[in-house]
């Protein structure tokens, strides 16, 4: 509880109050120890207390039993006895709830939490998604060309449209960005798949949460005590360490430097811390332990709740300046190696042997150790944590419902929207260069038939030029062919008519031959006596006929 402005944590077996300075609280802290020793309640007190001194406080509940803080706790026998126990009616102990706000990344235990890619940025995307240094370096690429074309990164779909989008263009990205490969940029495709197999794209959209709306102060100045829903979250490391990183990093890079702060501006609770780091790539982990070691100086704390200290890895466990631990179990050698290692993290109390002491524990007792006004870690003190004021356990669905929208920021984050992103823009684009692409195809294939269209008329036009020419040449050569019978028979018809001619004097000339031989043959015949005379006329007549013959042949 919050009293005398100091945080009141617990009881020594004499009576002697233990305290934590809240300004040490920025130096961060942790809550160990097994199953049932008390983790729970000791967070309860610690996150009312912040609460209660006007600082905002972010929980991750895992199992459920942290929803209760919104409603008073119920005065049992039990509670009376550890109020008296404790003293605490005399501080100002009462039992309330305190100012809640639900939160859940898939939206059914409480208000919608979501980012976007771009706010998530390459080198944490890089981190979560296990990218290589080339494939962290292309990622890298990806972001700046997204930025320098003005494209918003809103969810997975649009990095995945965007990665496509580049492997498919690559070519004509190298001359600025350098060498792209587009193996590369599939192998990132398939690792943002398997992040959305895991849920992760109901973690990314719009509306992205608005870091400081978790950095407000309810009614009496109490501080807005931010509970997340992580009981399926959890079921996915990667997924509940990306969340969590995410935040602390976007506190980071949001809140301004505070120094050395009176109390700080926001604490963090990581329930179950275990399951933060079980399986964390190593750099991952290293990603964590850089944010851990930075934050503080933001004014912002960070406290992991786990089942053994040895769960924490070393890098983050040094930056934990404050400690609580619950009883810690040791059946093994292994076992007993952690617990010792546990003890020996504490500053040792000479009052008691640590080791013993945190396996001898019982529930509600705690070894803690807190950092003092200088700086330096107190001695381990064995001590009865105090009650917590407001409800342990769960609460039924009509409650949780009922603070799920009641607060000022449910309607704020309620309801996704999808704006115009990069996945939209590329494939309007897309459909646009398809459209132009089947435009200029459907074009050059109208000129491609209308060129064969010209092409095949002017063949039939040259192709009845042809035959019109060879019509022509036909008739001309059928009217030189009929002017040559023509003029054959013709010519036939006056040969044939000067042989009439011929025929008919050459009859007339050798009759007139015959005759004028004959009598010349009977006159040169005569002499000879009347058988001269005969013959004289009969050669006579012959030669006769024979000149005339002869001159119709020449």
């Amino acid at each position: 509880m919050y009293t005398e402005d100091k945080i009141r944590i617990g009881m020594k077996d004499n009576g002697e109050n233990i305290y934590l300075d809240p300004s040490m609280a920025c130096r961060h802290g942790l809550i160990a120890g097994a199953t049932g020793s008390g983790k729970t309640i000791t967070l309860k007190v610690l996150a009312e207390s912040f609460s209660e001194m006007g600082v905002p406080v972010f929980l991750a509940d895992v199992k459920g039993d942290l929803a209760g803080m919104c409603m008073p706790g119920r005065e049992t026998e039990d509670m009376q006895r550890r109020i008296e126990k404790f003293g605490l009616r005399e501080a100002g102990f009462d039992l309330h709830g305190y100012p809640t706000v639900f939160w859940d990344l898939y939206g059914s235990k409480g208000t919608p939490l979501r980012t976007t890619i771009t706010e998530m940025g390459p080198d944490l995307m890089a981190t979560v998604l296990g990218l290589n240094d080339l494939q962290t370096a292309l990622l890298s690429i990806i972001y700046k060309i997204a930025d320098d074309e003005g494209l918003l990164l809103v969810d997975t779909k649009d990095l995945k449209a965007i990665l496509n989008h580049v492997s498919d263009n690559h070519k004509e990205y190298e001359e600025n960005y350098g060498k792209i490969a587009p193996v590369s940029l599939a192998a990132i495709v398939r690792e943002v798949v398997a992040l959305e197999m895991k849920g992760a794209e109901k973690f990314f959209g719009e509306p992205a949460i608005d870091i400081r709306d978790f950095l407000s102060t309810g009614p009496e100045g109490r501080g807005i005590i931010n509970i997340l829903d992580s009981s399926s979250l959890i079921n996915d490391p990667t997924l509940y360490s990306m969340f969590m990183l995410y935040l602390l990093a976007e506190l980071f890079e949001t809140l301004p430097e505070a120094g050395d702060l009176a109390k700080p501006k926001l604490v963090f609770f990581f329930d179950e811390a275990h399951l933060l780091f079980s399986g964390a790539s190593k750099d991952l982990l290293s990603k964590i332990e850089q944010v851990v070691k930075l934050i503080r100086s933001k004014g912002v704390g960070v406290y992991f709740a786990t089942q053994n200290p040895s769960d924490i890895p070393d890098g983050v466990m040094s930056q934990l300046g404050n400690k609580i631990e619950h009883a810690l179990h040791a059946y093994t050698p292994a076992e007993q190696k952690k617990v010792k290692a546990a003890a020996e993290g504490l500053r040792e109390n000479p009052e008691f042997n640590t080791y013993e002491t945190l396996m001898a524990l019982g529930t509600g007792e705690a070894v803690v150790s807190f950092l003092g006004a200088d700086g330096v870690p107190g001695f381990a003190q064995k001590v009865a944590i105090l009650p917590p004021q407001s409800q342990m356990g769960e609460i039924d669905e009509a409650t949780r419902s009922r603070e799920i929208t009641g607060s000022k920021y449910h309607e704020k984050y309620v309801d996704p929207y999808d704006p115009d992103s990069a996945f939209e823009f590329l494939k309007r684009k897309g459909v646009e260069e398809e459209e132009a692409r089947a435009a200029a195809e459907k074009a050059a294939a109208e000129e491609k038939e209308a060129e064969k269209a010209r092409l095949a008329e002017e063949k039939e036009a040259e192709k009845a030029q042809l035959a019109e020419q060879k019509a022509k040449e036909r008739e001309e050569r059928e009217a030189q062919k009929a002017q040559e019978r023509a003029e054959r028979e013709a010519a036939r018809e006056k040969e044939k008519d000067a042989r009439k001619v011929k025929t008919a004097a050459k009859s007339v000339g050798n009759s007139v031959a015959g005759t004028v031989g004959r009598e010349l043959g009977k006159s040169v015949g005569s002499s000879f006596g009347k058988f001269g005379k005969t013959l004289g006329g009969n050669v006579g007549a012959s030669i006769g006929r024979g000149i005339i013959g002869t001159l119709f042949k020449l």
